[in-house]
């Protein structure tokens, strides 16, 4: 993290740089060239007066003619002493008087011509241009060693490139220093969040971090609590399984000890003769410790963390509920129990051994608590089109197929401030008679969350003792 910021800056500090130090030559040779461009204009100008200042001829042939430099041409060479010089050659370029280290130049026509020549280390501007005289036709030239554009580069190599590579290098060191500081909280953060032991989900305090830190710390926190309240959810379940499976068990184990000592008294030649008491409680011990086994296994695998990974199919809602009637209809014999179906051709999308699942714990749980005499009936169907716009009543507004799937009974029902609590893992409604672990509501109602729905609980009818029975429905 450290190593990847560092490189981040160091290359977001050198693009400006680099981009400030090209626009800064881009500029100074724009610069070099005006004065250069002045340097030329200035030349020319002086190369009529250097022509005007032969003022007579040689009086002998060959010699250097009669010279007076006029005021600006002499004024020109002292301000540049050792940087400027000129030089009068005859008009086929011999030697006449001047400076001989400069070149000879042979221009072809009248027009001034410029060239560039390095002397000493010094790089000179040199005009010449061939001129009509007292003394005849002869070629001047002048040159001058000051020309801006010709040292161009030497001043940028020292007042733009090796400043900027300072100024990078120390840049370097400052962003390498500043990115060390700025992010050691981030970093004793970090390894705090690797010393911690995996079961301390306590809150980290936003304080001691950073301000940009901080939203990040905040959501560790609100991960923390989820997970932690997940881990405490799955500490009471286990708590409750076990408190719930404690007592069917003690009482299989009483009955067997029953047994034991009934066999312990008989004698070694004896049998041991089972009352039809002590056979039923026996029955009704295995069948609660069996039952809640299945339902810890069906609460478990409706998991919705558990099946995220499997792909739903198209179930079909009638075939389900024929399926599922026969599996009850002996328990509602026994009882009494009108058990019917009332089934329309419906389809949904879902986990068909999760939907069978919550259909066959609400019919059970109707069928256990429904007096003898009573009526059970298992539906399901189309449900009116569910709206599928934002705002009610828009003109616009989509309507989207809906099915359900619905088990009412005419038994005690559930009052409506004990409906949503009926809902949770091992509760059992206050003065419910028969026996139960509270774990057929919950299965049902994890499995419609599975489903991305609800239980809707409701009452089943209304009579003139008050509301009778209770719904329970699912819509998909």
């Amino acid at each position: 993290m450290k190593s990847g910021l560092q490189r981040r800056l160091l290359l977001l500090l050198l693009i400006p740089l680099s981009v400030f130090a090209l626009v800064s030559i881009y500029f100074d040779y724009q610069a070099a060239g005006s004065a250069a461009l002045q340097k030329d204009q200035q030349l020319l100008r002086l190369v009529p007066l250097l022509a005007d200042s032969v003022v007579a001829a040689a009086p002998v042939e060959g010699e250097a003619p009669v010279l007076l430099l006029a005021p600006p041409v002499e004024d020109f060479i002292k301000d540049r002493t050792g940087m400027a010089g000129f030089r009068i050659s005859g008009a086929k370029g011999d030697f006449l008087v001047g400076e001989s280290w400069i070149a000879e130049l042979l221009p072809a026509t009248s027009e001034p011509e410029f060239h560039s020549m390095a002397e000493g280390g010094v790089t000179y501007r040199i005009v010449a241009q061939r001129v009509h005289t007292v003394a005849g036709e002869l070629i001047v030239q002048l040159a001058d060693g000051s020309d801006a554009r010709q040292q161009w580069l030497r001043l940028v190599l020292f007042k733009v490139l090796l400043p900027n590579l300072i100024l990078v290098l120390a840049a370097g060191f400052a962003v390498n220093w500043a990115v060390t500081t700025a992010l050691k909280p981030l970093l004793d953060l970090k390894e705090a969040v690797e010393r911690r032991s995996p079961r301390d989900l306590s809150a980290i305090d936003p304080q001691t971090t950073p301000a940009e830190v901080q939203p990040l710390v905040a959501s560790l926190n609100r991960l923390f609590g989820l997970v932690n309240a997940q881990a405490e959810g799955q500490r009471r379940f286990i708590a409750d399984a076990a408190h719930q499976l404690r007592t069917p068990l003690a009482g299989l184990q009483a009955q067997v000890e029953a047994w034991a000592q009934a066999a312990r008294a008989s004698g070694a030649e004896g049998r041991i003769t089972l009352s039809a008491e002590q056979i039923l409680k026996l029955r009704s011990a295995t069948r609660r410790t069996s039952q809640l086994a299945n339902q810890l296994l069906a609460l478990s695998r409706a998991d919705a963390s558990a099946i995220a990974a499997q792909p739903m199919q198209r179930v079909d809602l009638k075939d389900l509920c024929e399926s599922i009637l026969p599996l009850h209809l002996d328990a509602a014999t026994r009882k009494g129990i009108d058990l019917g179906l009332e089934a329309r051709p419906a389809q949904a999308t879902g986990y068909e051994w999760l939907l069978r699942e919550l259909l066959s714990n609400l019919v059970d749980n109707a069928v256990k608590y429904t007096p003898a005499g009573g009526t059970v009936t298992i539906r399901c169907g189309p449900a009116p089109g569910l709206a599928d716009s934002m705002a009610p009543g828009d003109p616009q507004a989509r309507t989207r197929e809906g099915v359900f799937l619905e088990v009412e009974d005419d038994g005690p029902g559930i009052a409506p401030q004990e409906r949503a609590k009926a809902l949770e893992r091992f509760y059992r409604v206050q003065g419910t008679t028969g026996e139960g672990n509270g774990l057929g509501l919950a299965i049902a109602d994890e499995i419609a969350r599975v489903h991305g729905s609800r239980l809707e609980l409701d009452v089943a009818s209304q009579s003139a003792s008050g509301p009778r029975g209770l719904r329970v429905r699912l819509s998909l």
